[in-house]
């Protein structure tokens, strides 16, 4: 759930639930206190039948009671006085009570007229008020509370003072004080379950993605988190997963940069220091005399210059693995035509695989005009380094380097095939990883840094063809790559 969804349901919640609950509440205070209403009807009651609101109205109208049952003992006459009268109606009228008293059959006072026209033709009789001495008369309909006090006037007349309670008003206070912890209890209900609501989908969450980010921070990219669900939260934890596992790559791939940067310095160490030690070998060979014929100088000579080819092959494998790395390989591509382009390619290293007793054999089955874009320099790169591998790994007497030209309608492919020893088949998916060697155990005659086919890869990949390899242990290899051809438009 997105965040300002969260936001709208918490804010509907906040106003909703506690309306709604106290609605509820409301509902069920009013059912409660109506049945209580019509349970007791116009009928006797005592305290012991009474909910909490009855008997607080018994309270609202005992204090007026009392007084005036007192001043019944003590002097009889008093209740005849209207001032009297007046003076407790006052007192006991900011409670919602008011007095009747009644003469024989009418009404001798009454602190509210309109109310007591109301209630007056059903007081109870004269007499009647000893049944209600510890209790009351309750009017359903009229919503009133009476207490009566019989008494006889100086003139002998029937007379009853009527202490009349107004149940509503005292019905409304009681409702009041319970609604009000209704309300109480409704907001802090409500704040907990937001509360709650909020921390488990909002903290909780955040909480365990603080943990996570500590675990990055220690260098632990092991640590997932499972994405919940739509929305931020969910959004946050995909776009962790995404970091930590691009975090974990790119530290397992720095590390393994690492080992081949430093088998990359020891190979080369290796392979400069053999070339190295023989050039010194024979010059110190020629400067000892050890050379005395002109035939030995020219052997030494030739073998120091062919030492001397190693090493600055090396150094451009070198230089040209830096640039794979940075992915800044100088290219000047050029429309090259095939057949000429291939034919002084194979005509420049036929020179030197005839002193390698290695016979060369090229086919070209394409047509003469066949043209292809092309960087001369890098290409030349990439046929070398794929002879000079078949040349290093060549355990025949009589060796042998087919290369083909094929067409393929809108490509040609290239095929440059020996009768070497071969790869092995669990060994022919790794050859073009850089510093990948078939033969882990180095020697001083075949050497090699493990990036020529790496580069070759990379060089073809960048003219927008593809490369791979055939081979069969024991029988030989082949190295096949496509090029796509230059078509021309016709307007």
């Amino acid at each position: 759930m997105k965040f300002k969804t969260r936001l709208q349901v918490t804010f509907f919640s906040i106003i909703l639930l506690p309306l709604t609950l106290m609605l509820m509440v409301f509902i069920l205070i009013v059912l409660y206190l109506t049945n209580v209403r019509q349970g007791i009807g116009i009928q006797e009651i005592d305290y012991n039948m009474i909910a909490d609101n009855m008997q607080e109205l018994v309270h609202a109208t005992d204090k007026a009671y009392f007084v005036l049952l007192d001043q019944l003992e003590k002097d009889p006459l008093k209740l005849e006085d209207k001032e009297y009268l007046e003076r407790i109606n006052n007192e006991v009228s900011r409670r919602s009570t008011y007095l009747i008293v009644r003469k024989g059959g009418d009404i001798y006072y009454t602190g509210n007229e309109a109310a007591a026209k109301r209630i007056f033709p059903k007081l109870p009789h004269y007499g009647e008020g000893q049944l209600a001495e510890e209790s009351g008369y309750y009017f359903n309909e009229l919503e009133k509370y009476v207490k009566q006090i019989d008494f006889r006037f100086s003139d002998g007349s029937d007379g009853s003072v009527f202490v009349v309670t107004k149940v509503n008003s005292l019905i409304s206070r009681h409702l009041l004080v319970d609604m009000s912890i209704a309300i109480l209890l409704i907001l802090v209900f409500t704040s907990i379950m937001l509360t709650q609501w909020i921390h488990k989908s909002v903290f909780s969450p955040i909480d365990r993605l603080n943990v996570a980010m500590q675990k990055i921070k220690d260098g632990n990219f092991d640590y997932a988190l499972q994405a919940e669900g739509e929305g931020e939260i969910g959004e946050l934890y995909r776009n962790y997963e995404d970091m930590r596992l691009r975090l974990k790559e790119s530290t397992e791939e720095k590390k393994e940069n690492e080992t081949r940067n430093r088998e990359l310095i020891s190979n080369i160490s290796h392979d400069l220091k053999t070339p190295i030690t023989a050039i010194k070998g024979y010059v110190e060979g020629i400067m000892d005399g050890v050379a005395d014929t002109p035939e030995k100088v020219d052997k030494y000579v030739k073998t120091i210059y062919n030492k001397a080819n190693d090493m600055d092959r090396l150094i451009n494998e070198l230089t040209t693995y830096s640039g794979i790395d940075s992915n800044r390989i100088p290219y000047n591509f050029h429309r090259i035509n095939v057949a000429d382009y291939f034919g002084d390619c194979v005509e420049e290293v036929g020179l030197d695989l005839d002193s390698k007793n290695i016979r060369l054999n090229y086919s070209n089955l394409v047509d003469t005009d066949t043209i292809v874009i092309a960087d001369p320099e890098q290409m030349k790169k990439v046929i070398n380094n794929i002879i000079s591998n078949s040349v290093k790994y060549m355990d025949k007497p009589h060796g042998s380097i087919d290369i083909r030209i094929l067409d393929e309608t809108d490509a040609i492919r290239v095929e440059i095939e020996d009768n070497g020893k071969g790869i092995a088949q669990k060994d022919l998916q790794k050859i073009f990883e850089r510093f990948y060697r078939t033969d882990a155990s180095r020697n001083s005659a075949q050497g090699g840094s493990g990036i020529g086919l790496s580069i070759v890869k990379k060089i073809i990949e960048d003219h927008g063809g593809y490369i791979w390899a055939t081979s069969r242990e024991g029988e030989g290899t082949c190295m096949h790559f496509v090029l796509r051809k230059y078509i021309e438009l016709q307007p």
